[in-house]
C-alpha cells in the first residue's frame, strides 16, 4: 500500500514545477504560492541576535537582548539569549545566575543542576556559590541530608572562602552547624569541635565581618570554659590582627577595581580596550594589587601553601573575568600559575586568554614556547596559522575602511570642483602625504611580518632548516608580507649555513617586490656591504637611487656615503659629494665635509668649531667672560647702598643682586634663610598640635625647654647638611645672578599649599608617556636632541646628517 505524500513532500514537488525554477517568466502560480506560505516579520530579538553574532563585542546589545528575551517567557530564546552572552563574556555571574532561575524548577532540574556543574569550578562569584548553597538547602531539608549540605557548605568554602565577601557564607555555616541536633555526650563534643575548627578558619581571613565572627567566637568558647578561653583567643589573636589590618588595605586596593554596578536587569560587561588614560590607570590599579596579593600579605607560612595558591587563584580568576580583552592580565595570570607548578593551569590559562584576544602578541607567543617546550610542535604550527588568519582578517578590514574613504573623499572632490586643474593637482600631491590611518595600516603590516618571522624562528628550532623554508614559502604567498621578513629569513640562510648566494636570491627577490622602499634598500646595502661585495652594493646603489624623489632617497645616499668616506679613496669621497650636492643644493658645504670627519658619532667639527657641545650644555665655557648684561648687573649691585632691617623687601632684595663667578651660586635670600634653619616658603602660623614644621602631632612644652633645644639643634644639623649639598651644586652664572634677583619668601602674601597633600596629586595623576605627545618646539636654552648646525638657508629643522 502507497502511503499519501505529506505536505512537506508536495510543497517540495510544487517547486521543482515552478516556473522560476525552469527559466519561465513569475505567474500566478508563484503569487499563489507566496500567499500560501506568507514569511512572517523578524522580531526585534531576531535582528538583535543576528547583529551580536555579525559584532559579538557590544555590552550595550547584549543587554538590550536579555531586556528583549527575559519577559518573552520563551524558554529556547532566553536559552539562545544568555548562551550566546556567555560565550562572548564567560564567568558573567548575573548572567549566569538569571539562566539558572529558568530551570531550577521540576520540569528542568536536570539541566539546572547540570548548569551548575558547568559553571561553580570555574567562577570565583561569591554570589553564584551563595545561590547555589540556597538552593542545595532548599531541597534539601530533611534531618537526614544534613550531611549534603554539610559537604555542600564545605566544597564552596574551598573555592571561595579566602575571598573578603564570603564572611555571610561562614556565618551561615556556623549558624548551621550550631542547629544540628546531637544525641549524646560524645556527639555534642564533635559539634562543638567541628565549629571550633570553622570558627579558626574564619577569624584568619580578612572578611568583611571578621570582627563580628571574633566577636562570637570569643563568647563561644567562653560559654565552653572561660579558662581555657583565654588560651584559644591569645593564640588567635595575632592572626586575627593581621587578618583586620590587611583587610583594610584589601578594601582600598579593591574599592577603585569593582565599583558599584549598575541595578539589575544591567549587566556589567567588559568593553574592548581603547587605551584611553581612564584605561590605564585601571590596568595599573590592577597590576599593583595583583603584585601585593603575590607578595602575602598574610604572611601564610610553607605550611600554609595550599591556602595562599588558593586565595590567588580567586584573585587572578577576578581579574581576568574583570579585565577579559587585557592580554597583560591574562600574561600576569599566566606567569604565577607557572611559578607555583601548575604547568597544565597555566596552559588553559592562555588558551583562554587567546579566546578572548585572538590577535593578543603576548599570549600567543606564550603559547607557541610553551607548546615548543612540550615539544608540541603540530600544535604550534596550528597555533601560528589561527593568529596569522585572525590578524589577516583585521588588515582586510582597514583596508576595506581606508578604500572606502579614500573612494568617498574622491568623489566628494570631484563633485565639489571636477574641472579645476588646479585642485586636481593638490589632490594628486596629497595623495602622497598619508592619512593617519594608512600609516596605522603599515604599522599592522610590519607586526604581522613580526608574526612570521617568529614562525620562521620555531621551525628552524624545532624542525629544523627546510621547516624554515616552508614557513618562509608560505609567507611569499602572502599579499601582506612585509620586507622584514624577506630581510629576517636572507639573515637566517646566511647565519645558519654561511653561505651568500642563498641570502642574496632572497634579497634579490625581496628588491622586486619592494624596491619603492628606502629602508629595504638601506638594509640591502648595508648586508651587502658587511660581506664585503661591494661590486653588487654599488650596482644595487646605483641601480635604485635615480627611482626615488630626493626626500625619500637621502638614507640611501647617506649609507653608500658613509662608506665611501670610511672605506674609499678620496677621489670617490669627493664624487659623490659632487653628486649628492647637485640633489640637495641647500646642504652647507661643511656638512659634507665634517661627514667625512666623523667616527663612532664623534663629531668634533660640530662640537668644537661650531658650538654645537656648548650649546647642548646651555653655557659657555668655564673661561668665558661674562656677557653685557652680567656686567651691567654686577656694576648696579655695586652701586647700591645696602639697606637697614626696615627696608622693603623687593629694595632688599635688588642688594642681593651681586653675580658671583661662573660657576658658583649666588646666595639667594632663601638660601640665607636655609642657613639660619628656616623653611624656603614663609607658612602662616600652624595650628594647635603641630610642631613649627607642619608634620608632626606632638605638642611641646615651653619654648625653652628641652624639646626646644632640641629642634633648634635639629635645625643646626639640618642647615649645615644643606649648606654641603648646596656646595656641590655648580650653577651657570646667568641662573645665578636670576636665583639671587628673585624676591624674598616673606614678599609672598599669596595660598600656601601643604607639600604633601600637592606631592598625592603628583604621585595619582596620569601622565601621558611621551611617544604620545607632539614634540614642542624648543623655547630657549638647551636645543632639541635633534640640533645639527649644518643648517642650510632652505632647511625647515635641523637634521643631524
Amino acid at each position: 500500500m502507497i502511503t499519501p505524500p505529506n505536505e512537506q513532500i508536495l510543497q517540495a514537488l510544487r517547486s521543482l514545477q515552478s516556473p522560476v525554477l525552469n527559466g519561465e517568466a513569475k505567474g500566478d502560480s508563484s503569487n499563489a504560492a507566496k500567499a500560501e506560505s506568507p514569511v512572517q516579520p523578524q522580531s526585534e530579538w531576531d535582528i538583535l541576535r543576528a547583529q551580536l553574532k555579525e559584532r559579538p563585542h557590544d555590552p550595550d546589545g547584549w543587554n538590550q537582548l536579555v531586556r528583549f528575551a527575559e519577559p518573552s517567557g520563551d524558554l529556547e530564546k532566553i536559552k539562545d539569549t544568555y548562551e550566546g552572552l556567555l560565550a562572548v563574556y564567560p564567568n558573567t555571574v548575573a548572567a549566569q545566575i538569571a539562566y539558572v532561575k529558568h530551570f531550577i524548577n521540576p520540569n528542568n532540574l536536570l539541566f539546572g543542576e547540570s548548569l551548575f556543574k558547568r559553571f561553580l569550578l570555574t567562577s570565583p562569584a561569591v554570589e553564584l556559590w551563595k545561590f547555589y548553597l540556597s538552593y542545595v538547602r532548599r531541597v534539601n531539608t530533611d534531618s537526614d541530608k544534613r550531611d549534603i549540605v554539610r559537604k555542600a557548605y564545605d566544597f564552596a568554602l574551598n573555592h571561595i572562602g579566602q575571598d573578603k565577601d564570603s564572611g555571610e557564607i561562614w556565618m551561615n555555616y556556623i549558624q548551621f552547624l550550631r542547629t544540628g541536633e546531637t544525641n549524646s555526650a560524645w556527639e555534642d563534643g564533635q559539634k562543638m569541635d567541628a565549629l571550633r575548627k570553622v570558627y579558626h578558619r574564619a577569624v584568619q581571613i580578612p572578611l568583611e565581618n571578621v570582627e563580628a565572627l571574633w566577636t562570637e567566637y570569643e563568647a563561644f568558647e567562653k560559654t565552653l570554659n572561660p579558662i581555657t578561653a583565654k588560651k584559644f583567643m591569645a593564640d588567635l589573636s595575632p592572626s586575627y590582627m593581621q587578618a583586620r589590618t590587611i583587610l583594610r588595605q584589601l578594601q582600598r586596593h579593591l574599592a577603585p577595581l569593582f565599583p558599584s554596578p549598575p541595578p539589575p536587569p544591567t549587566l556589567v560587561l567588559p568593553s574592548k580596550p581603547t587605551f584611553t588614560p581612564a584605561e590605564r590607570q585601571l590596568v595599573g590599579q590592577w597590576k599593583t594589587y595583583l603584585r601585593w596579593e603575590e607578595g602575602n600579605p598574610l604572611e601564610l607560612e610553607e605550611g600554609q601553601r595550599a591556602t595562599l595558591i588558593s586565595r590567588l587563584q580567586g584573585v587572578y580568576r577576578k581579574a581576568v573575568i574583570r579585565m577579559r580583552f587585557f592580554s597583560e592580565i591574562w600574561y600576569m595570570a599566566y606567569v604565577w600559575t607557572a611559578s607555583v607548578g601548575r604547568t597544565q593551569e597555566a596552559m588553559n590559562i592562555l588558551k583562554a586568554g587567546i579566546e578572548a584576544n585572538p590577535t593578543s602578541f603576548v599570549l600567543n607567543f606564550a603559547y607557541a614556547e610553551a607548546l615548543e617546550i612540550t615539544q608540541s610542535f603540530e600544535e604550534v604550527h596550528a597555533l601560528y596559522e589561527r593568529f596569522l588568519d585572525a590578524l589577516r582578517g583585521e588588515l582586510d578590514t582597514l583596508e576595506a575602511r581606508l578604500g572606502d574613504t579614500a573612494n568617498t573623499s574622491q568623489t566628494s572632490q570631484e563633485s565639489q570642483n571636477p574641472n579645476n586643474s588646479q585642485t586636481q593637482e593638490f589632490s594628486a600631491q596629497a595623495a602622497d602625504d598619508k592619512p593617519p590611518k594608512a600609516k596605522d595600516l603599515r604599522e599592522r603590516k610590519k607586526e604581522y611580518g613580526v608574526v612570521w618571522i617568529m614562525y620562521m624562528r620555531f621551525a628552524r628550532r624545532a624542525e629544523g632548516q627546510q621547516s624554515a623554508r616552508t614557513v618562509f614559502g608560505k609567507a611569499r604567498r602572502d599579499k601582506w608580507t612585509p620586507w622584514q621578513v624577506y630581510e629576517a629569513a636572507a639573515l637566517r640562510e646566511y647565519h645558519s649555513t654561511r653561505e651568500a648566494p642563498v641570502a642574496l636570491r632572497i634579497y634579490g627577490k625581496g628588491l622586486e617586490l619592494f624596491g619603492t622602499e628606502p629602508d629595504f634598500v638601506v638594509h640591502y646595502l648595508s648586508f651587502l656591504l658587511s660581506i664585503n661585495d661591494e661590486n653588487n652594493a654599488r650596482a644595487v646603489f646605483e641601480q635604485v637611487i635615480n627611482t626615488f624623489p630626493p626626500d625619500k632617497a637621502r638614507p640611501i645616499w647617506e649609507r653608500w656615503a658613509r662608506h665611501q668616506y670610511q672605506y674609499g679613496d678620496l677621489t670617490s669621497a669627493l664624487a659623490i659629494e659632487q653628486r649628492m650636492a647637485a640633489v640637495y643644493p641647500n646642504d652647507p658645504p661643511i656638512k659634507r665635509f665634517a661627514q667625512r670627519h666623523i667616527f663612532d658619532n664623534v663629531d668634533a667639527i660640530a662640537n668644537r668649531d661650531l658650538g654645537a657641545a656648548f650649546a647642548r650644555h646651555g653655557s659657555a665655557p668655564g673661561n668665558a667672560p661674562a656677557g653685557p648684561s652680567q656686567v651691567q648687573a654686577q656694576e648696579k649691585t655695586q652701586s647700591t647702598p645696602s639697606t637697614g632691617q626696615g627696608a622693603q623687601p623687593l629694595a632688599r632684595s635688588e642688594t642681593q643682586q651681586s653675580l658671583p663667578p661662573p660657576g658658583k651660586r649666588a646666595a639667594s635670600p632663601d638660601h640665607r634663610r636655609r642657613e639660619d634653619g628656616y623653611s624656603k616658603r614663609a607658612r602662616q602660623a600652624s595650628p594647635p598640635g603641630r610642631d613649627w614644621h607642619g608634620h608632626g602631632r606632638r605638642r611641646y612644652n615651653s619654648p625653652g625647654g628641652w624639646e626646644h633645644r632640641e629642634r633648634e639643634r635639629e635645625r643646626e644639623r639640618e642647615a649645615r647638611r644643606q649648606r654641603e649639598e648646596e656646595e656641590k651644586v655648580q650653577l651657570p652664572g646667568v641662573l645665578s645672578w636670576f636665583i639671587g634677583s628673585l624676591p624674598p619668601a616673606s614678599a609672598f602674601d599669596g595660598p600656601v599649599f601643604r607639600t604633601d597633600d600637592l606631592m598625592q596629586v603628583f604621585r595619582n595623576a596620569v601622565i601621558p608617556s611621551a611617544s604620545s605627545r607632539g614634540r614642542s618646539p624648543p623655547r630657549g636654552g638647551r636645543p632639541p636632541p635633534d640640533y645639527s648646525p649644518y643648517q642650510g638657508p632652505g632647511s625647515s629643522r635641523g637634521r643631524r646628517y
